[in-house]
């Protein structure tokens, strides 16, 4: 049991990164020299995925061209003699994986999105993944843990993890049954709740595996506020039909549809990077020092 395909909408606007998002997508913005979207491939890939499948809009190409061979750039490189850049370059795609763009004419929520991959998904399992989420995974990551969870129990699972509670109207809340430690089956998700009216503080985050039985649910779905169909209304009927599983991930998860999120993840990843991470440290601790050095001014009364 092997997810081979695995979706990726990325169809947003980006509002909360204008103006640098007007004319470029959202999900190639750079945490240190890769963007975010390949970060999501890769998590992907590591997790035995072979077709990706891009939900698109306006403004997108730029997704596809990441992917696509660059015949100059590599011509040009190779001539210059510049072979590692040439590596990776190549390197960006593996070989075996196939890419499908699909696009989504109105932004219609991300239900309306993951419903547009159907054609492309057919009967298969598959996963969906939010390049806005950033997740270190650690030892493995996240998305090939939910994959041992799947091959263990052969039916859908979604990521999750706590959050604070005044910070639960952010998200999609689950309550649960323990099943293991981390896991546990989804009895009831609410999209968005008030702290008051939360079921737990167990976040959903931005990844899935899930039947194809989501597709005719989401179909049904009537939309919400601004007409989108919610992802969470639909998985909120499946637990009805089928077994959901909520997976506490191991790991740390940035939220890069945030400004201060983003910020954090490129500072962390710059902290791990095998050409920057010392030069870079020592930079941030000089920054520190001098911070620390200098006079305070007297709190107001």
């Amino acid at each position: 049991m092997r997810i081979r395909k695995a979706v990726f909408p990325v169809a947003g606007l980006g509002t909360r990164f204008l103006p640098a998002t007007k004319a470029s997508a959202k999900e190639m913005l750079p945490i240190v020299d890769k963007p975010l979207i390949q970060y999501a491939v890769s998590e992907a890939i590591s997790a035995g995925a072979e077709e990706l499948i891009f939900i698109t809009g306006r403004s997108k190409n730029s997704i596809m061209d990441h992917f696509d061979k660059a015949y100059e750039l590599e011509a040009e490189l190779e001539s210059r003699g510049k072979r590692k850049l040439l590596e990776t370059v190549q390197e960006i795609l593996p070989p075996g994986i196939t890419c499908i763009y699909i696009r989504q004419a109105e932004a219609l929520g991300l239900g309306h999105a993951v419903l547009c991959a159907w054609p492309a998904v057919g009967d298969e399992d598959f996963s969906v993944i939010l390049a806005d989420d950033l997740i270190d995974g650690k030892l493995r990551p996240c998305l090939a843990q939910m994959q041992r969870v799947y091959q263990e129990y052969g039916t859908s699972v979604i990521a999750t993890q706590q959050v604070p509670r005044e910070e639960v109207s952010a998200y999609g809340i689950v309550e649960t049954q323990p099943v293991a430690p981390g896991l546990g089956e989804i009895r009831r998700i609410v999209e968005k709740p008030k702290p008051a009216d939360a079921p737990s503080n167990l976040a959903v985050v931005g990844r899935y595996i899930l039947t194809p039985r989501i597709f005719k649910l989401l179909e049904r779905t009537s939309g919400g506020a601004g007409g989108e169909i919610q992802l969470t209304d639909a998985i909120s009927t499946m637990i009805q039909e089928q077994t959901v599983l909520a997976y506490e991930f191991e790991g740390t998860r940035y939220d890069c549809g945030s400004k201060l999120g983003y910020l954090k993840a490129n500072v962390e990843y710059a902290l791990k990077h095998p050409e920057l991470a010392d030069s870079f440290r020592e930079y941030l601790c000089e920054r520190v020092a001098e911070w620390n050095s200098r006079p305070r001014l007297a709190a107001r009364k």
